[in-house]
């Protein structure tokens, strides 16, 4: 099976750096039947995470936290490419990238069930053109 690449909206909020503050988050968009695509957290300045949210369905997930407060950035664009797993996906993604001359700002790749996925984030100025390279849907 071919793989599969989709530009994705993602949002991110920050959260203090302790226990249980990405749960009491995420529990939030749990009770209001959020689904998610992809999480991704990470420690920033301060005592303060970083948590990129990529929604399956942005409109619940934008009420659910306009409900509860949680403040948002603005959406912001990530690419979300999963497949059977293979020797060099993610070699291979990022190399066709580099190719075009699209630096690649981060990315996480993790593989399950004989399937990978990689999140992956461009520059603002490279989206389009990263898009055309992936063939994105």
């Amino acid at each position: 099976m071919p793989e599969t690449v989709r530009k994705v909206d993602y949002y991110y909020t920050t959260v203090p750096d302790q226990p249980h503050e990405g749960a009491g988050l995420l529990d939030v968009f749990k009770a209001a039947g959020v689904n998610f695509l992809a999480i991704h957290a990470f420690p920033i300045a301060g005592d303060q995470a970083q948590v990129d949210l990529v929604p399956e369905e942005p409109g619940t997930f934008l009420a659910a936290a306009r409900n509860a407060d949680i403040e948002l950035s603005d959406p912001r664009t990530a690419f979300l490419i999963d497949g059977e797993d293979r020797i060099g996906a993610t070699a291979d993604t990022l190399g066709n990238l580099g190719r075009e001359g699209i630096n690649v700002t981060a990315t996480t790749s993790i593989v399950t069930g004989g399937r990978y996925g990689t999140l992956l984030w461009v520059g603002p100025a490279d989206v389009e053109k990263a898009a055309t390279t992936l063939r994105a849907t």
